[in-house]
């Protein structure tokens, strides 16, 4: 006991000089009830077109089944945590919100690199293997988080920790080294639902339960197709994500800003406007959004999203900025521009 504690004070040490803000640690394997609740999620069709979710199931609720060699998972999160509240920006009807997460560097590849050189300290120091997955796999980071005792799940279903609040990037170790698990953390949401509540889409049909199909993170972020009509309106200015169910919880009263100068906001990002952004062609779109996650949706979602947001905007001026998108190349961008331009219309005609 004593040598496996001295190993995970050392690890934890590693860690932090990396960077990290927490560290836990974990057996490879997940209770019973993380499969259960995936295969309900699942045959309600709550993940929409992320097919991947379906794939390597059995891998997925399993860490030892994706990699049986694997005895510990040591689980590391980064605060991101913003410096002002992402709901103010809801108001700012001409302005773009991007995710918190979204408006500087991209995480992935910043947290992949450090897992990279905690990884190597291991096998060197302590003679073991291991692999490192920051979403690079079929691995649920936020169960195996709550079950090191970094956070839990929430009623967002997001991990939520008494420290950090909702912002936490999460990346894991998997190890053929065997370490003793830390206590998982208890649910402290209690009786509140203000992250259920806030949903501008309903995208959740019960506490702990996400119907992505719903949620404006997935139909900026993942969905391909045209938005639903029906959700449009909810969107509001949020070009990429939605922080809302994040931005409303209580336990964000103990965040604080994140020390990391990667994940300050670019000021081209914090606020940008709508009909700067509807102008960008391909190039100035990659340009604008390199080693971003933006990046990663292509300039023709990106601006199906901003012409959503220009049709919300109730600023019948940004009607050129869509008028100018009506023979875009692209179908969705099209589409896009003539429901903007018809909302302006709309609301025009109304006042």
């Amino acid at each position: 006991m004593k040598v496996t504690e001295t190993r995970k004070e050392e690890i934890r040490k590693k860690a932090r000089a990396e960077g990290f803000d927490a560290v836990g640690f974990a057996t490879a394997t997940l209770p019973a009830e993380v499969a259960q609740g995936l295969s309900a999620w699942l045959a309600a069709g709550h993940y929409g077109s992320m097919t991947w979710m379906e794939d390597r199931q059995s891998q997925r609720v399993s860490p030892d089944a994706l990699w049986p060699d694997a005895k510990s998972v040591i689980m590391l999160g980064l605060n991101y945590g913003p410096d002002d509240n992402p709901l103010q920006k809801l108001t700012l009807k001409d302005q773009a919100n991007i995710s918190v997460y979204a408006q500087n560097k991209d995480y992935h590849d910043i947290i992949k690199k450090r897992l990279k050189r905690i990884g190597r300290w291991l096998c060197e120091v302590h003679d073991c293997e291991v692999k490192v997955f920051v979403d690079t796999a079929p691995v649920m980071e936020k169960p195996l988080a709550a079950k090191a005792g970094i956070g839990w799940q929430g009623k967002h279903t997001n991990l939520v920790s008494r420290d950090y609040g909702s912002w936490l990037f999460l990346g894991a170790i998997f190890t053929t080294l065997e370490l003793q698990a830390d206590m998982p953390e208890e649910d402290h949401c209690g009786s509140c639902t203000s992250c259920l509540d806030i949903c501008p889409t309903d995208a959740f049909p019960g506490p702990y339960q996400l119907d992505a199909r719903r949620c404006i993170s997935y139909l900026t972020i993942e969905h391909k197709g045209h938005i639903p009509p029906e959700y449009r309106k909810a969107i509001g200015n949020r070009i990429y994500g939605c922080d809302d169910c994040l931005a409303v919880c209580p336990w964000n009263k103990f965040a604080q800003q994140t020390e990391e100068i990667a994940f300050h906001p670019r000021e081209t990002l914090k606020a940008p406007l709508l009909t700067e952004l509807a102008g960008l062609d391909d190039t100035a779109f990659r340009e604008l959004f390199r080693a971003s996650p933006v990046k990663r949706i292509g300039r023709d979602r990106f601006i199906r999203n901003v012409l959503i947001a220009i049709g919300n905007s109730e600023n019948t001026e940004l009607a050129r900025s869509a008028e100018a998108l009506l023979r875009d190349e692209s179908a969705l961008v099209r589409e896009a521009a003539q429901w903007a331009i018809t909302e302006l219309q709309n609301n025009e005609e109304e006042i």
